[in-house]
C-alpha cells in the first residue's frame, strides 16, 4: 500500500498524463489502421503504459534506448514527438524515419531512441554494443534495453547479458513481462524461475517489480538508473504487467477469456494510479480532464498526419547501401 502522505503528487500527475497520451496515441493509430491509413501490423501496448512512464521517462535525453516491436509508448516517453511518430506509422513525409520504418521499426536518434525491432531479442546485443561504445567514449550516459518475456528464451538474451557483465557496461535491461509470447502463455515454455534468476546466474543483479504499480516502478527504476550511472554495472528490471489488447491490433485474442481481460482493465497502470491519486485528494474531474486532453491531442495529430504529403519518391533509395551484385562478389 502506497503511503499517501509521502507521494509526489505533481510527479505522479505528470506520469499519469504521459500514460494517457501513450494510450490515446495507440488508440488513434488503431483507428487509423481501420481506416486504411496505417499499413502493416501494429502491436499496441495498451495496459503496459507503466513501463514506459516508469522507466523511459526517468532517462536523460542523451541516454540511449532500444525497444521491441511494441515500442510506441517507449518512444513517446523517451521524448519523440507524437506527430512525427504518427507520420511514420502512416508512411508520410516528416516521419521519424522518413516514413520508411513504420510501427515495428520506429526510431528517433534525436532523443536517443535507437529503434524498435521486429525480431524478438535482436535489440539486446545491439543495446549491449551501444553500451560498450559509450564506455569506450568515456561517456556517463547509459543504455536502457526493453524486451518481452518471450525474448529470454532466445540466445541473444544470454549473449547480451553475459557481454554486459564481463565488460561491466552501463545498461539497464528491462523485461516487460506481459505473460504472453505472441499468442502463447510464456510460462508454458519457460524453464526455471525466469528472467531474474537467469540474469543473476551470470552476475547481473535483478529486481522484480509490479509493472502496473507506477509509484513502485518509478521509484525502483529511478534508483536503478542512478546506480548504473554511478558505475555499478548492468542490472535487470523484471516488470510484470499485462497486455489488454491482442498481440496485434487485429488479433481477437481468443486464447484467453474475456473475464481475465476485464479483471486486468481495473488492474492496469492508469486505473491504479488514478485510484492512488484519488486517495491523495486529487479530484476525479481533474483526472478525467487528463484523459480527455490526451484523446483530443492524439485525434488531432492523426488528422494532421493523414493530411501530410507523401515523401518524395526520389528518396526511396536514400539510406540504402548498395554493395553491388552479390553474385559477382560470391562467384
Amino acid at each position: 500500500m502506497t503511503d499517501m502522505t509521502n507521494i509526489d503528487r505533481n510527479r505522479l500527475l505528470d506520469r499519469l498524463k504521459l500514460m494517457h497520451r501513450i494510450r490515446a496515441f495507440e488508440e488513434a493509430a488503431i483507428a487509423a489502421q481501420k481506416d486504411g491509413l496505417v499499413l502493416g501490423a501494429i502491436h499496441p501496448s495498451i495496459g503496459q503504459e507503466g513501463v514506459a512512464a516508469g522507466v523511459c521517462a526517468n532517462l536523460e535525453r542523451a541516454d540511449l534506448m532500444l525497444s521491441t516491436h511494441r515500442g510506441h509508448g517507449h518512444t513517446l516517453a523517451k521524448g519523440a514527438t507524437p506527430l512525427a511518430m504518427m507520420r511514420e506509422l502512416m508512411g508520410r513525409d516528416g516521419g521519424t524515419c522518413g516514413g520508411k520504418g513504420g510501427s515495428m521499426h520506429i526510431a528517433d536518434f534525436g532523443v536517443g531512441m535507437l529503434g524498435a525491432n521486429g525480431v524478438v531479442g535482436a535489440n539486446i546485443p545491439i543495446a549491449t554494443g551501444a553500451a560498450h561504445g559509450l564506455k569506450l567514449k568515456g561517456s556517463n550516459h547509459i543504455v536502457a534495453c526493453i524486451f518481452g518475456d518471450g525474448a529470454i528464451n532466445r540466445g541473444p538474451f544470454l549473449e547480451g547479458l553475459n557481454w554486459a557483465r564481463v565488460f561491466d557496461l552501463a545498461i539497464l535491461f528491462v523485461c516487460e513481462d506481459n505473460g504472453f509470447s505472441a499468442t502463447t502463455r510464456t510460462a508454458t515454455m519457460t524453464g526455471g524461475a525466469g528472467a531474474g534468476a537467469r540474469a543473476e546466474s551470470i552476475g547481473v543483479p535483478a529486481i522484480e517489480v509490479d509493472g502496473n504499480d507506477l509509484v513502485e516502478l518509478d521509484t525502483v527504476a529511478r534508483q536503478a538508473i542512478s546506480d548504473i550511472r554511478a558505475g555499478k554495472g548492468p542490472m535487470l528490471l523484471h516488470a510484470k504487467t499485462y497486455r489488454i489488447t491482442g498481440h496485434t491490433a487485429v488479433d481477437p485474442a481468443t486464447y484467453r477469456s474475456s473475464d481475465e481481460v476485464d479483471a486486468q482493465r481495473t488492474n492496469c497502470p492508469i486505473a491504479r494510479l488514478e485510484a492512488t491519486l484519488k486517495l491523495a485528494g486529487t479530484k476525479e474531474s481533474d483526472l478525467h480532464g487528463l484523459r480527455l486532453a490526451a484523446e483530443s491531442e492524439m485525434k488531432n495529430i492523426a488528422t494532421q498526419a493523414s493530411e501530410t504529403e507523401w515523401p518524395d519518391s526520389a528518396l526511396a533509395y536514400a539510406d540504402v547501401q548498395d554493395v553491388g551484385d552479390p553474385q559477382e562478389r560470391a562467384f
